[in-house]
């Protein structure tokens, strides 16, 4: 009994296929990674897999049983956060980072800004999100990122390539994500991370979600759960920032190496907010389709 498979699975969002008829099978006991540029479908894959996107054709079966209908909460998937949406931007070149959403919309931006393209990218979606929330609901956020498209390069289908293009000036605002720009950072001297507020109001991120579970009746169920109590064990959780450049996903283990201090710094006075993933799940496309519709993309 194979513990996940992927049928011939596909997955396509507006016309630009993601998944292209995949073929996989993670065997019980097995420890896979996904491996890939932005872009290129290991998100999708994952979420295929928790049930927060419906394959347009094939199947994903979990200990042998057909899940591809059935509801996330139906399918014994557990969520793993160690990670926050946010955005970069060029230190060299501006001398403090922008504060709020509304400064981007000044003429200095125009041409040296871009976000992932939502519904291809799954940061692009991101930022739809964050745009939602701080704003105050869907129209208000079209309405804003109809206006920042006058500054925007254009759509952008791999959010890895954008912090390069920052560091090196080519861009002057970004977005990414914390512990992948935090590690970059790490050799791009001119990358800065910071998160956007409304106007009068804080600067918020969320966490960005990562799943991990047990398939129910499979072989090798406890040799699983070592793997997971291992994982979020306390040592290993302990060197989440110091090797890995991350969050822990405890809020009972406090790392104190030099990476922890300052990813702590980072996030110093940032609201962090929970989506409601529940409506994003079932609007995802409503609001792909309004945000291509407020900026003619």
């Amino acid at each position: 009994m194979s513990g996940i498979r992927f049928d011939g699975v596909c997955v396509a969002y507006d016309g630009n296929t993601v998944l292209d008829r995949l073929d996989l099978t993670v065997e019980p006991g097995e420890v896979m990674a996904l491996l890939g540029p932005s872009g290129s479908g290991k998100t999708t894959a994952l979420r295929a897999v928790a049930g927060f996107v419906r394959p347009a054709a094939g199947r994903v079966l979990i200990g042998g049983r057909d899940v591809t209908a059935l509801p996330p909460y139906k399918r014994g998937i557990g969520m793993v956060v160690n990670n926050y949406f946010g955005f970069v931007y060029n230190r060299k070149e501006l001398a403090e980072a922008p504060r709020t959403w509304e400064e981007l919309l000044d003429a200095r931006y125009k041409g040296k800004l871009q976000y992932s393209t939502p519904g291809v990218a799954g940061d692009g979606t991101a930022v739809l999100i964050k745009a939602m929330h701080d704003f105050g609901g869907k129209e208000p956020a079209m309405e804003y990122l109809k206006k920042l498209q006058a500054n925007n390069v254009g759509p952008s289908s791999s959010t890895s390539k954008l912090a390069p293009k920052t560091d090196k000036g080519e861009l002057l605002v970004a977005n990414g994500d914390v512990q992948m720009n935090f590690a970059q950072s790490k050799s791009m001297p001119n990358l800065g991370i910071w998160f956007p507020a409304k106007d009068g109001g804080r600067p918020t991120t969320f966490a960005l979600p990562y799943a991990a579970g047990l398939v129910a009746k499979a072989p090798h169920t406890e040799n699983g759960k070592k793997l997971l109590d291992h994982l979020l064990g306390q040592e290993a959780q302990k060197l989440v920032s110091e090797v890995g450049g991350g969050f822990p996903a405890r809020s009972d283990v406090k790392p104190t190496d030099a990476n922890a201090v300052e990813l702590t710094g980072l996030m110093n006075g940032v609201e962090i907010f929970e989506p409601d993933w529940a409506d994003i799940d079932k609007n995802l496309t409503a609001y792909v389709d309004a945000w291509k519709s407020a900026t003619g993309s």
